[in-house]
């Protein structure tokens, strides 16, 4: 068997496990990097070669740079100040979907909608709209900033450094940024005039004066109560039994209930009215702090809570916060609260005081959905922060340093010079996105040397020979579109990059435009929940089904990849 089929079936093996969901994807990506050591694609010597690239380094040190100016406020400040409070609807959505391009463009896009989704739930709130009116396009938006600089994204950095390695120099800070603004504004104009227009009004999520669902937990305080009595109790409270539980074990078809039996519970009302309404006993006290409030958050991709439990929320706020109730997951598991760990993407119920809630949504990375407190901007550091910030842009741009470089450097000084907590520092680096790169790189590098690449690039080639520019470059970025549906932008950059720029060569274009189409192509798959990690942080605060995505995105996806054939074709041609 050739090298080329051997490298092309390990791809598509791990094409098939990114698509079942079924295995993390770092994991999928060090299985592959195996596979290519057993069959001798990559020497054992280049297997760990990936965590030396210079842009694995770089997205590590723009994670850190971003969570530093995340957690200052500043870009909260600048969102609050550019949107306008009376303004209409259309006016305040376009405004906030502005504000998240442009924060997306210099820090991570989970960072930008974690500072930006609050707001948009305030938007739809005062307009009396649904939430899914506001949060889809919210999140379209950060995923487009991200196409306009080359720390935007990941995958910008992997096709730098593609660049670099195949024709002598890595992309330049800007160089995307006037095709990425042509699609980003085009985009933009798209989701504020029709696109918020197409997303169905559904009763679970408008915003009909029903509160959403909550799940919590209950007491039995009777010595016997018949069964049928608290079905009652609790109908006429208006909320619904999931399951019961006697110590620790759960229980099912008993006629009588116990005192201290648990009752796993939904309803739209909290576990206070509808304990008292229904004679139970809830553990969770209503004011075990002065001035407590309660807000419903999203737990973000990279929260130092996932994988623990509810009560590391009190833990981490010092007694003062605490999860009341939990979304809609633990309604389908029905277990015990205790036995659950916080995933990315649960919806929780944290009670506690304003001012501790706003400082604690920034330090564990949870999204407020339905309330706004902005993290307290403390001027002096973030003005250090944006400063450092600046001159390595300045660095990058003026003096031709290195991403990797100037990036680090100014991780190292913001650390040096304690302007981000000394414990944020390892926790803003999404660990499973660099454990992803360097894996793949190697895998990447194997699928280029076996010859498979070639082999790709070479029918790419003969099927697009002869047809204009402009298509060939719509193609490209649509055969990117479509593999980022199934992969995520960064294993999709790896793969398509080395491809585009053999493929340039054989049709003769420039080797910029293909990998320009390959960058846009890479970051927008606006089709499902589950191409980037934004879509999918929206999808149950927002009541979004799969369909729904490609309701609004379809429209998108056409124009993103017209603009981008048309922009590159008036640069290149």
């Amino acid at each position: 068997m050739s090298p080329a089929l051997v490298s092309a079936l390990i791809l598509l093996g791990a094409l098939v496990l990114f698509v079942s969901e079924r295995v993390r994807h770092d994991l999928v990506a060090f299985l592959a990097l195996f596979a290519c050591l057993v069959t001798g694609l990559v020497a054992p010597a280049d297997a760990f070669a990936g965590f030396a690239d210079p842009a694995v380094m770089a997205v590590a040190a723009v994670l850190v740079v971003g969570r530093a100016i995340e957690l200052s406020g500043a870009a909260g400040l600048v969102a609050d100040r550019i949107i306008p409070i009376n303004a209409p609807f259309a006016i305040r959505l376009a405004g906030l979907l502005v504000v998240g391009a442009m924060l997306s463009a210099f820090m991570n896009n989970i960072a930008a909608l974690v500072i930006t989704m609050p707001i948009a739930a305030e938007i739809a709130r005062t307009a009396r709209r649904s939430p899914a009116a506001t949060l889809m396009p919210l999140a379209f938006a950060t995923i487009l900033g991200g196409m306009t600089t080359l720390i935007g994204t990941p995958a910008n950095l992997i096709l730098s450094s593609v660049r670099e390695a195949r024709l002598g120099a890595p992309l330049g800070f800007f160089a995307m940024t006037p095709v990425g603004v042509a699609v980003t504004v085009v985009g933009l104009a798209y989701l504020c005039v029709v696109g918020w227009r197409l997303l169905p009004v559904r009763t679970r999520s408008s915003s009909n004066g029903k509160p959403p669902w909550r799940v919590y937990e209950l007491s039995v305080v009777d010595e016997r109560l018949d069964a049928e009595e608290l079905r009652s109790r609790l109908r006429a409270a208006g909320a619904r039994m999931l399951a019961t539980f006697r110590d620790i074990a759960p229980i099912t078809g008993v006629s009588q209930f116990r005192a201290r039996d648990r009752l796993l519970v939904v309803s739209r009302k909290n576990q206070w009215s509808v304990a008292a309404t229904a004679g139970l006993a809830s553990d969770v006290p209503a004011d075990h702090v002065p001035d407590a409030v309660t807000v419903r958050v999203a737990v973000a991709h990279g929260s130092p809570l996932i994988g623990l439990g509810y009560d590391e929320v009190r833990t981490r706020s010092r007694q003062q916060l605490q999860v009341v109730a939990v979304g809609p997951r633990v309604a389908r598991e029905r277990r015990q609260l205790v036995d659950m760990r916080i995933r990315a993407g649960d919806q929780l119920y944290i009670r506690g005081p304003q001012a501790e809630l706003g400082a604690f949504s920034a330090s564990a990375r949870v999204l407020e959905i339905d309330r706004h407190d902005p993290v307290p901007t403390a001027h002096s550091r973030a003005a250090g922060i944006l400063a450092i910030f600046a001159a390595a842009i300045a660095c990058i741009v003026g003096l031709g340093l290195s991403p990797a470089l100037a990036f680090t450097g100014a991780a190292v000084l913001i650390a040096a010079l304690r302007l981000l907590p000394s414990e944020e520092i390892y926790r803003s680096i999404d660990w499973s996105v660099i454990v992803l790169l360097a894996a793949m790189i190697p895998v990447g590098q194997s699928f280029e040397n076996s010859g498979a690449a070639a082999i790709a690039a070479q029918w790419l080639g003969e099927t697009l020979t002869g047809l204009p520019l402009i298509v060939v470059l719509a193609a490209l970025c649509s055969v990117t579109l479509v593999l980022s549906i199934f992969l995520n932008n960064v294993a999709t950059a790896i793969i398509m990059g080395p491809l585009a720029i053999d493929a340039a060569n054989l049709l003769h274009v420039s080797p910029d435009a293909a990998l320009l189409a390959v960058l846009i192509g890479a970051s927008s798959d606006f089709l499902t929940p589950i191409g980037h990690q934004n879509n999918l942080l929206v999808m149950g605060p927002g009541g979004y089904r799969f369909s729904d995505y490609a309701r609004m995105g379809a429209p998108l996806v056409v124009a993103v990849v017209a603009c981008t054939a048309i922009t590159l074709t008036l640069l290149y041609g």
